[in-house]
């Protein structure tokens, strides 16, 4: 009965078109004073002491970082670099494209921040040499959901906060993931465009993007190289990145003022305080479930009815896929992540794996109505219809869900940088 209670009270929230904090705040306040023992200021508490954390100064500090390089020039120095390597190649500025994403994604931990970097810079030059539009903005779209995979991601911050998993063991594991996935979208973008007219090898604009794109591709070797060897943690990594972006972009390139600063230090503030109060709910959510002890109950009735590893996995898959259509990638992780891990737990499936396939699930909810995250971004950015752009990525979605098969089915894919 209290099960119906809650699922029609959330269900009246929705048809109220609330949004998912007033939905989360109801939901968990009404657990907590109907259910538990009945005091709401225990959700108060619960809320203070699950956000006291050290590792959550990494989430705001990421995106900060993010959003000085998205107003400086890194990315513009990264796309350079990477037009002049892969120019000799048939299609080779569409490679560059999902290169530069992936680049980009791997200092920024962000989908959206990806997006609005490249995109503007590389969806002009792509039509302007040829490409097919509906190609350019499925690719963009695709390849900017990278952010959520390639190590830092917030994302997998977390989920490592949420089920008490190693940061640092989850950001291993999303390498080879996140290598595999830009590969498939730069082997499509391959031959896709394997007609289109080639480039010549130019030493010396090779030379020069190297030589301009220099310190920018150094920043993804400081902040993972320091992280996979130990010498930072996933927070003071954030902060090195900060302090790298801002000398970087200031000092060195001089290519952004104060004003810029101040207008990315203002954008990381309203980032952040929409997803505090999100955090906070959904990890006193999970508190009040493992005092009332329903990862056990789930884990239990679960169970019951799979009795094969490879069954859960697909019930796992459609689920992911199904909430990652309707949700934001914050609450889900934090929801989904404490409920699911136990299961898995019992099936034989390392944490740090889970947590992988549970985001690359989830990362397809970026480009599936009705959330689809990177389809309004990009409808914003680009100018486009909302049905043009979701048509784009369909050949895309494809390919991630064979990318999706591939790491949920292939742990040591994840795992073999970390065992």
């Amino acid at each position: 009965m209290t099960a119906l209670i809650l699922l029609a009270l959330v269900v009246l929230l929705l048809v109220l078109r609330q949004n998912i904090y007033v939905i989360l705040a109801v939901a968990v306040a009404w657990l907590y004073t109907t259910v538990g023992r009945g005091r709401v200021e225990d959700m108060f508490q619960d809320m203070f002491f699950s956000v006291d954390q050290e590792v959550l100064l990494s989430v705001p500090l990421f995106i900060l970082a993010g959003n000085i390089m998205s107003h400086g020039s890194i990315a513009r120095r990264l796309i350079r670099v990477a037009m002049a390597v892969t120019a000799p190649i048939p299609g080779g500025l569409a490679v560059a494209t999902v290169l530069s994403c992936a680049v980009f994604a791997a200092v920024s931990g962000s989908s959206t921040v990806t997006l609005l970097a490249i995109g503007p810079i590389t969806y002009p030059a792509l039509l302007k040499n040829g490409y097919d539009k509906r190609f350019a903005l499925g690719t963009l779209c695709a390849a900017g959901t990278l952010g959520i995979i390639v190590p830092p991601s917030i994302p997998l911050i977390l989920f490592g906060v949420a089920t008490q998993t190693s940061i640092t063991d989850l950001f291993v594991a999303g390498l080879g993931p996140a290598l595999m996935l830009t590969t498939l979208m730069a082997g499509y973008a391959f031959w896709r465009n394997r007609h289109m007219p080639r480039g010549n090898w130019d030493r010396r604009e090779i030379a020069i993007a190297l030589k301009q794109g220099g310190l920018a591709l150094f920043m993804p070797v400081l902040i993972l190289g320091g992280i996979y060897s130990g010498h930072f943690t996933a927070t003071e990594s954030a902060a090195i990145a900060v302090v790298y972006a801002i000398g970087v972009e200031m000092v060195v390139h001089r290519d952004m003022n104060l004003a810029d600063l101040r207008g990315a230090f203002v954008q990381t503030l309203l980032l952040a305080g929409a997803l505090l109060p999100v955090l906070a709910l959904a990890m006193s959510l999970n508190i009040f479930m493992t005092l009332e002890r329903v990862p056990q109950d789930i884990v239990a009735w679960v169970s019951g009815m799979i009795d094969s590893k490879y069954t859960f996995i697909l019930f796992v898959s459609l689920l992911m896929l199904a909430v990652g259509t309707v949700m934001e990638i914050t609450p889900a992780v934090l929801i989904m992540g404490p409920l699911l891990v136990p299961l898995a737990r019992t099936y034989g499936i390392d944490p740090v794996h889970f947590g992988i396939m549970m985001i690359v699930n989830l990362e397809l909810g970026y480009l599936t109505p009705p959330m689809g995250l990177n389809l309004f971004v990009a409808m914003t950015a680009f100018r486009e219809p909302f049905g043009t752009v979701f048509r784009s990525v369909l050949p895309m979605l494809a390919l991630m869900l064979v990318g999706l098969a591939i790491v949920s089915l292939v742990p040591q894919l994840s795992l073999f940088l970390v065992r």
